[in-house]
């Protein structure tokens, strides 16, 4: 049976529990902030201005930051299931344009979105296709999706590498940090688990997307860490 890391229900209580030195530990990862920005570029074609955008997943308003750093005139609609994450992100200053909900994907706010920007949350839902295909509801036509996501499926390297940074990194930090780990375990067999891009890439056009094209990050997440792009018709 393979191993996918937490059920989708304890998932946000995972989060929760590790939401405190969320910030701290993702800000010791070499280009965490500026794999986002990459992501959110290429999401927002260059002379796009006034977009509604949704942040699906938006935890502690990294991936907002990025967004807005891209579109800074944009309003942006961020959900999360995670309450904890949540605060960690309203005690940040952000422009009165930026709205914070509390609610799991399954429940999305109601569109229709120019853009939809979806950090690490795939892999953590338990239907990605009902996920994709109520996302691309969401959109107007022509509007467009970005999943940021680990894949390293597809790699013999990316893998190698994934878990030895795991293995020697990640959780023993989250450990020395939280004093639990299970966030940081989940990380790693999640991502292990998931679809390599190709089938990423299935996904989107089963789910009704149109110009499904990818990209990977500089750095050591190079080949690990992707923008997966997709069209609503």
């Amino acid at each position: 049976m393979k191993d996918n890391g937490l059920p989708r229900a304890e998932v946000p209580g995972a989060f929760d529990h590790g939401a405190a030195s969320y910030d701290r530990l993702v800000g010791l990862n070499p280009g965490y902030h500026r794999d986002l920005r990459l992501s959110a570029r290429r999401l927002i074609r260059p002379g796009r201005t006034g977009l509604r955008i949704l942040d699906a997943g938006c935890g502690t308003g990294a991936s907002t930051a990025a967004l807005l750093k891209i579109a800074p005139d944009a309003r942006v609609t961020a959900i999360d299931a995670s309450g904890a994450m949540l605060s960690q992100a309203r005690a940040k200053c952000w422009p009165s344009t930026v709205d914070f909900r509390h609610t799991p994907v399954e429940e999305p706010p109601e569109g229709p979105f120019d853009a939809v920007f979806a950090a690490y949350l795939l892999r953590n839902v338990a239907d990605p296709d009902a996920t994709l295909r109520a996302l691309r509801g969401l959109l107007r036509p022509g509007g467009h999706l970005a999943l940021h996501e680990y894949s390293v499926r597809d790699s013999r390297r990316a893998r190698w590498v994934w878990n030895a940074v795991c293995g020697a990194i990640v959780i023993p930090l989250g450990r020395v940090t939280t004093g639990d780990a299970t966030l940081y375990r989940h990380l790693r067999r999640s991502v292990v688990a998931f679809d390599g891009v190709g089938d990423l890439c299935d996904r989107l056009t089963r789910a009704g997307f149109t110009d499904v094209r990818t990209g990977t990050m500089p750095g050591w997440s190079r080949g690990i860490v992707h923008t997966v792009l997709g069209t609503a018709p």
